[in-house]
């Protein structure tokens, strides 16, 4: 049977970035908490209907938003001789790359954070988990991570656990170009490093053939 096309959610890329700039802008202005959607549509000259078939509530906004920081951590990890780095350094770049993209709005950020973790708020912080791990599992992917079973376990708590000690570091880090902040995820990374070290050996990891043929990397380290 064919499905109803008022039934399927409706996508405008352009329409969804300006929303997100919008509300982003306001909440500049304010705070996030005070931004209203009707405001948003009022800003835009477009409907709530039109808000509505982009972003079903506020905190779609709040996804998407992270959504461009997953993009901009992806992007570096295409940057030439990205492969040939040490894994440490590779993880490093691929978490900055992700706060750098929300630095301009570290303040917003910040109040996103605060209102998903209001007491009573499950059904905005299940989903945020949900997130944490979809994003890390992008982490793992932009830094050619391919451990797997146990290691690969212990590599996703470790990953996770640095990123999100790295994050609530950050929103709080008034330091130039984040320099704390840096200083503070190399040192989280060498203690990883030199975890896996003690337990899996220095060249425990086996090689990987790369993507067109190119020669396998030396083994991986964190």
């Amino acid at each position: 049977m064919d499905s109803d096309p008022a039934q399927e959610p409706r996508t405008d890329t352009r329409l969804s970035q300006r929303i997100i700039d919008a509300a982003i802008d306001l909440a500049e202005q304010g705070s996030w908490e005070i931004v209203r959607l009707h405001a948003v549509a009022a800003r835009l000259g477009v409907s709530l209907d039109e808000i509505r078939g982009v972003f079903r509530e506020k905190e779609d906004i709040v996804e998407a938003f992270f959504d461009r920081a997953d993009e901009a951590m992806l992007h570096a990890a295409e940057a030439p001789g990205f492969l040939d780095l040490p894994t440490r350094v590779r993880l490093h770049r691929v978490i900055m790359a992700w706060l750098e993209a929300l630095a301009p709005h570290r303040r917003v950020t910040r109040q996103m954070i605060g209102g998903k973790l209001e007491p009573g708020h499950l059904h905005i912080q299940i989903p945020g988990l949900l997130r944490i791990s979809r994003t890390v599992q992008w982490m793992r992917e932009a830094a050619y991570r391919d451990a797997s079973y146990l290691r690969r376990a212990l590599e996703e708590v470790a990953t996770t656990s640095i990123y999100l000690a790295t994050f609530c570091y950050w929103m709080g880090d008034g330091s130039p170009d984040s320099a704390d902040t840096r200083r503070f995820l190399d040192r989280l990374l060498g203690i990883a490093e030199g975890a896996s070290h003690a337990v899996f050996g220095p060249g425990a990891h086996s090689h990987t053939a790369l993507p067109g043929n190119r020669a396998p990397r030396p083994p991986m380290e964190i």
